[in-house]
């Protein structure tokens, strides 16, 4: 197969280790006794509806979903709503879950399907604070560069559903979590703001959060942010199924068997996405020129969570895209070197595309690319080298994946 070929191959093997229809089963106990209910959101949590039911026969519950991603299921009900910010159905599915939620009884059992995008699929503001309030804050949070840590801590303070809230609603029932990770460390707490999982003791501040990315608060919220947390309910059992990692290491296996070397740069890698493409070029200028870390042929993987802070006007495209059109601009020239960087949950940023794929073969306007930079622009860019990665929805969501392919 080509270079190109072999990327997507790559990439395809990643998105397939994360299907919640391999990951999910083995994590599953018997069907316990009594009323079993499942409330869930997140980007992987229809697929993870569905193989919750293919194991343990119809079950009750309400899941939302993004747009689009809906799938047939037996009883758990699919509701679509609104992502990255959250809209009316993402506030009405918040508001049906805690009062789903709220009608367990002890003997009874809530499953919590989570996976990355819930924090803005479902929410449920605290009293005082409007849905409009928290739209103007998710818009800044997402505008602000910050990482998913910082935004969830902020996100948890303002809701009566996240960091917890779904599980202090269901008590006394028992509780069982089942996390598909997106966020780089893989800690369920911050997955989709944690909605059975209390916000960690030792995370961000959210408002020092918001003071150092400067960020308007209504006044309701601000004093939210001030005001002492809620006791922390117990999270019951939690279960991560997959994550960065299970992806890596998947096409680590496909590289292994077309001849190349894999070599793993971390599965939680953070920080401005065009200061990480350099970074990544960097390396692969030095396999290329000396040989180190490792000799050709070898593929430099990488997984996590990039940000994008948006300093002026955007135009089309994400992080993954910002990511690769970085590493092109340094890694023009080099023989040999091709690179691919998707979302694993099939988009990236304002676009229906999962991210791009490109080889140094392909000669570019060095202006025009640094232009599509700094304007956050790289979907453009992409497009005119035919290089967009498109493949609808994927049914699950374990961010980032980064590949550099060195002959």
């Amino acid at each position: 197969m080509t270079d190109k070929e072999l990327l997507r191959a790559m990439f395809d093997a990643a998105v397939a280790a994360a299907d919640p229809r391999h990951a999910l089963p083995p994590a599953l106990p018997e069907r316990p006794g009594g009323r079993v209910v499942a409330l869930g959101a997140g980007k992987a949590s229809a697929r993870m509806a569905q193989a919750l039911e293919a194991a343990w026969g119809p079950v009750e519950g309400l899941v939302a979903v993004p747009g689009g991603a809906s799938l047939p299921t037996e009883r758990i009900e699919l509701i679509e709503t609104a992502h990255p910010v959250p809209d009316a159905a993402s506030e009405r599915a918040g508001r049906r879950m805690l009062e789903i939620a709220a009608g367990l009884e002890e003997g009874d059992t809530l499953v919590a399907l989570i996976s990355g995008g819930g924090s803005a699929l479902l929410v449920a503001p605290e009293e005082g604070v409007s849905l409009a309030d928290k739209q103007a804050v998710s818009e800044a949070l997402l505008r602000s560069g910050a990482p998913i840590s910082e935004m969830n801590a902020v996100r948890q303070r303002l809701s009566a559903i996240k960091g917890g809230g779904l599980a202090r609603a269901a008590a006394p029932a028992r509780v069982m979590t089942f996390v598909v990770s997106d966020v780089p460390g893989d800690d369920p707490a911050i997955v989709a703001s944690g909605p059975t999982v209390a916000a960690p003791p030792a995370g961000p501040d959210p408002a020092e959060v918001v003071r150092r990315r400067g960020i308007a608060l209504p006044e309701a919220a601000r004093r939210l942010l001030d005001a002492p947390r809620p006791p922390d309910p117990s999270a019951g059992e939690v279960h991560v199924i997959a994550s960065a990692q299970s992806a890596l290491d998947a096409a680590s296996e496909v590289c292994r068997r077309a001849g190349v070397t894999p070599m793993v740069l971390g599965d939680a890698i953070e920080g401005e996405a065009r200061d990480v493409g350099r970074v990544m070029a960097g390396i692969a200028r030095q396999v290329v020129r000396h040989g180190q870390p490792a000799g050709a042929p070898v593929c430099l993987l990488s997984g996590g969570e990039t940000t994008v802070t948006v300093r002026q006007s955007a135009g089309k495209g994400g992080r993954c895209g910002e990511f690769l059109l970085s590493f092109a601009l340094e890694a023009a020239g080099l023989a040999g070197v091709s690179a691919i960087a998707c979302d694993t949950d099939g988009r990236d940023g304002s676009e229906d595309n999962a991210g791009a794929i490109w080889s140094a073969a392909e000669a570019f306007d060095r202006a025009e690319a640094t232009a599509r930079l700094h304007a956050h622009d790289s979907w453009t860019f992409f497009d005119g080298m035919d290089g967009l990665v498109v493949t609808g929805p994927t049914h699950t969501n374990v961010n980032d994946f980064r590949a550099a392919l060195i002959r």
